[in-house]
């Protein structure tokens, strides 16, 4: 958990983000968090933690799990503000760490508990799908594809149609070859067209 002088006060990650037609860039805020600007961090978690959650358990399944990481997450952003250097969109930034420690601890439980199944028999526990997901038969579609994606699979779908990320951003966060995220996101997309076939529903947004 976080240390009380490491980071201001921040709340659960179900906190809610309020729009603000002039609320700062989160370059902006990185910059300001750079400086010890606690009262941007704040804003800046209160902006992404639900997301990053999300990713997260989606990784580990395992919500308290998800809880410890994304509080690492953001203590790392509040360390490394100032080594944002504006290559990527932050979000991206954001998510490539964000991975980065949700698989570290996933090693960690597999170390310490032997005999974890393996990472692609998971059952994947996260919540429904955020309501940018347009239309409520889309969401079913995708819950239903997560569930039965290998884990390399599910990430790159979460990654392009829950985080809207492009392939470069895609292979950058997984630090992987765009090639390779274009084929998993193939095979991926087949999967999706069928259980859209089999369901009726048309199929013109994959």
């Amino acid at each position: 958990m976080l240390a009380d002088h490491a980071l201001p006060e921040v709340s659960g990650t179900k906190a809610r983000r309020v729009p603000n037609p002039k609320a700062p860039t989160d370059a902006g805020l990185l910059a300001r968090m750079a400086e010890g600007d606690r009262l941007a961090m704040q804003v800046f978690f209160r902006r992404h933690n639900v997301r990053v959650f999300r990713f997260v358990l989606r990784i580990l399944s395992d919500h308290s799990l998800a809880e410890d990481v994304v509080s690492e997450v953001f203590l790392d952003v509040w360390r490394q503000a100032g080594r944002f250097e504006g290559r990527s969109a932050v979000s991206t930034w954001l998510l490539a760490i964000a991975r980065h420690k949700a698989y570290a601890a996933l090693r960690r439980r597999r170390a310490d508990s032997a005999g974890d199944e393996a990472m692609e028999d998971m059952e994947d526990l996260s919540d429904t799908p955020d309501a940018s997901f347009e239309k409520e038969a889309r969401g079913e579609i995708l819950r239903r594809c997560l569930t039965d994606l290998t884990p390399q699979h599910r990430e790159i779908i979460d990654l392009v149609y829950y985080h809207e990320k492009s392939v470069a951003e895609v292979a950058q966060i997984c630090d992987i070859p765009e090639n390779t995220v274009k084929t998993r996101l193939f095979y991926a997309r087949k999967r999706l067209a069928t259980i859209a076939r089999d369901a009726g529903i048309d199929r013109d947004w994959l």
